[in-house]
């Protein structure tokens, strides 16, 4: 038994970051439509409702996926890969357009997505990306790709 620390690497820091970024955009509210003001009752959501509930589960993944290595032990783990994070990233993008084409033809108008009115969305939406960036650096420092 070592006692030697495994290094994570720069791809799997920013996937990390970036799965975190994803959960806490998934609390906060993905759209805001109507106003006291305008006489239409307020209505808001976040991911936890409907499909958006794929984003915060590829979140949750990306997350364990980070943790497996050290949970492991000294035995390679065969999905600790490039394209498993790229694989939770698809999946996050997907949960988050699926939502937004769903609250969209319930509500109408993209107005309730402005980032005012949806900042957990667009934490979401960058938490994504950066999930991506990290598969894509993770592939970068793999010798075999």
């Amino acid at each position: 038994m070592s006692l030697q620390r495994r290094t994570m690497g720069r791809g799997r820091i920013i996937a990390a970051v970036s799965a975190i970024v994803i959960v806490i955009g998934c609390i906060l509210p993905w759209f805001r439509a109507g106003s006291a003001e305008s006489g239409i009752p307020p209505v808001e959501g976040n991911a936890l409702a409907g499909v958006g509930i794929l984003t915060f589960l590829a979140a949750l993944g990306v997350l364990a996926l980070v943790a497996l290595p050290f949970a492991a032990g000294e035995r390679p783990v065969s999905f600790d890969r490039w394209w498993a994070y790229a694989l939770l990233a698809l999946i996050a993008g997907a949960g988050i357009v699926l939502r937004v084409i769903g609250i969209e033809a319930e509500i109408g108008t993209f107005e309730a997505f402005l980032p005012d009115r949806a900042p957990g969305l667009w934490l979401s939406a960058a938490g994504t990306v950066g999930v991506a960036v990290g598969a894509a650096e993770i592939r970068g420092e793999q010798p075999g790709r």
